[in-house]
């Protein structure tokens, strides 16, 4: 990948609205030109439960139990499956399609794009891998969605440690420009994360929290040193420079930005965007 500047943002805890909405306006930037691309890491005030694009809202999730939890719902421009952002730091990388070596292909371009999470993750002290399904059943495996929940399958070029997934990711890509953003998972709490969705029965919604901890798990129940949200700035920072050849320099919201972030704050508050489905 060419050695070019990009900006980076360490945009700290924001309700889900403004994160969203932050995610776009980094958009419209890089379409414009005004910037080359960024890479944004950031938090959550409240827990979240982000849903993706081509979900539906009423049919999967039991929004009722989101509200008693206290947290916040909203849906991403991203597809993908549901998220719990909760005890997590949170990517975003934007740059445009054309962009030097990068693939057309969504498949090959999260290799690319993923390669800063796999430096970050080593920055850690983790062995993490690439999850490449190798036969037909396992390719086979990857295309049958089971559940609502993101991280109870390793998708393809995702990253994996003891053959766990530990960092889930979603794409899109919108008239020439290309945003991927994901969670990286300090802690999950499954009881939590499996109630907000709705199953046939509850031995169905058992064998599926079942079949999540066999496959998905977070940093600090893996690791021997306990991590905080603090330590992950640097060490994916770093990754993402290192994984993509590239340097950063810190990026502030100009005036004008700050305004057009609250114009489309509208679109990721309102009903018509996130029970569109």
């Amino acid at each position: 990948m060419a050695n070019n500047i990009w900006y980076y943002i360490a945009s700290g805890k924001n309700d889900a609205v403004h994160n969203m909405a932050l995610d776009e306006l980094l958009m419209e930037k890089v379409r414009a030109k005004e910037i080359p691309a960024a890479i944004r890491l950031y938090e959550w005030e409240t827990p979240t439960l982000s849903i993706g694009y081509f979900q539906k809202m009423r049919k999967e999730i039991d929004i009722d139990r989101v509200k008693a939890y206290g947290y916040e719902l909203v849906r991403r421009a991203t597809g993908g499956r549901g998220v719990l952002h909760d005890k997590e730091l949170t990517y975003s990388v934007v740059l445009p399609e054309d962009y030097p070596d990068m693939p057309e292909s969504v498949t090959e371009s999260y290799r690319i794009l993923s390669h800063g999470l796999l430096e970050g993750f080593r920055n850690l002290g983790l062995d993490a891998n690439f999850s490449i399904p190798r036969t037909n059943e396992e390719k086979k495996e990857l295309t049958n969605i089971r559940s609502s929940v993101c991280f109870d399958t390793p998708s393809w070029y995702e990253l994996v440690v003891e053959g766990r997934k530990i960092a889930g990711s979603a794409q899109t890509r919108q008239n020439g420009i290309i945003m991927q953003h994901g969670s990286i998972l300090l802690d999950v709490d499954i009881d939590h994360l499996f109630d907000m969705f709705t199953y046939s029965n509850e031995r169905f919604k058992s064998k599926m929290k079942e079949a999540f901890k066999e496959k998905a798990v977070a940093i600090n129940e893996i690791s021997s040193r306990h991590f905080t949200v603090e330590d992950l700035y640097p060490a994916f920072k770093n990754g993402f420079e290192k994984g993509l050849g590239i340097s950063t320099e810190p990026y502030a919201l100009t005036v004008e930005d700050e305004k057009r972030l609250e114009e489309i704050k509208e679109k990721y508050a309102s009903d018509e965007w996130n029970y569109r489905r």
